[in-house]
């Protein structure tokens, strides 16, 4: 081994990185804006210690102006039960009938009522919702599959377009009676059969030895991981649709992955953060199907429940095919 050529090909490819400016900006973008992102969502220099639910908007109470508890309002009060039935939070307020709610088998709560009652008791009605805590790992699961989903759909149909753009497979691809459709349709049913599959058995597998909630349909959560696996596929046949060059393709892709990482709710809850990161989130398809894979799971909702959900991740997928059909080149 010669140093001389190993640094010629240190040097060229150096400069084949740097001449591909697309992959080049990426590179010394993407970090910025994910230390912009991370300090604008949990930058605030908050200690918040209890989460505490709001609903209505009566007459303030000055317990309201408590440092160091994070106040989340709901449009819902169903909803906000259900975040206090499970421990998500320490009590719930509802404001437009002067009552409070705890769960009397949660400290938290007991804790935090102690401090609510000390600044004003006199007219507050107080109830009583019973139920046990979620653990993590509930919570934590439809997460792991997201994950699986993601990675799957997007690298394992992207990158291999890409590789075969590169290697001149499609080039002569192009030459047979092979109808671009029909060569879509089977990159998106071969790796959604593969990412259901693999889903499944991870699923089933570590259903068995943690027990984690299920209160839904199998059937439902199925549905709802198959269209989104579908949407997520089709978000990577956009970024695949041109592009040959794999550095460039890998960057693209991050575009997608880390965003929804983060922001998709995967590792922790939204609640709480601004309300525009919220607005933000909903446009990844990631943020829809673990709506609906939690409803399903922890809340038992059923099909009606989750369409919502199951309407954007239908919508946001005629949109990528559609793009990804306009700008698809075999070469």
């Amino acid at each position: 081994m010669r140093l001389r050529n190993v640094l010629a090909l240190i040097h060229a490819r150096n400069m084949e990185f740097v001449r591909d400016r697309g992959s080049f900006i990426w590179n010394m973008a993407f970090p910025i804006f994910l230390i912009f992102g991370f300090a604008f969502a949990f930058g605030r220099g908050d200690q918040e210690v209890f989460k505490v639910g709001l609903y209505g908007s009566g007459e303030r109470h000055p317990f309201l102006q408590s440092e160091y508890i994070d106040f989340i309002e709901y449009d819902s009060l169903k909803v906000a039960q259900n975040r206090l039935q499970r421990h998500q939070l320490a009590l719930l307020i509802n404001l437009n009938e002067q009552s409070y709610s705890i769960n009397e088998s949660s400290a938290e709560s007991q804790i935090v009522e102690q401090l609510f009652t000390s600044y004003d008791r006199e007219g507050w009605q107080r109830h009583i919702i019973a139920g046990q805590a979620i653990r993590y790992i509930d919570w934590f699961v439809p997460g792991v599959l997201a994950m699986n989903m993601m990675f799957s759909g997007l690298f394992g149909v992207g990158f291999v377009i890409v590789r075969y753009r590169k290697n001149g497979v499609l080039k002569r691809l192009k030459a047979t009676p092979l109808k671009p459709v029909e060569f879509v349709i089977s990159q998106i049913a071969s790796r959604m059969l593969i990412v259901i599959l693999s889903s499944s058995v991870v699923f089933g597998g570590t259903h068995l030895f943690l027990r984690f909630v299920m209160h839904g349909s199998y059937g439902t959560l199925l549905l709802l991981a198959i269209v989104s696996v579908t949407c997520i596929i089709s978000l990577g046949l956009v970024f695949a649709a041109r592009v040959k060059s794999e550095e460039l393709a890998g960057g693209l892709f991050n575009i997608a992955v880390w965003p929804m990482m983060i922001f998709s709710g995967i590792f922790f809850s939204l609640e709480g953060t601004p309300p525009v990161l919220q607005q933000i989130a909903n446009i990844f398809p990631l943020t829809h199907f673990l709506k609906g894979a939690r409803a399903v799971m922890l809340d038992g909702a059923g099909l009606l429940e989750v369409l919502p959900n199951l309407l954007v991740l239908i919508g946001m997928t005629c949109f990528f095919l559609l793009v990804a059909s306009l700008m698809f080149r075999w070469e």
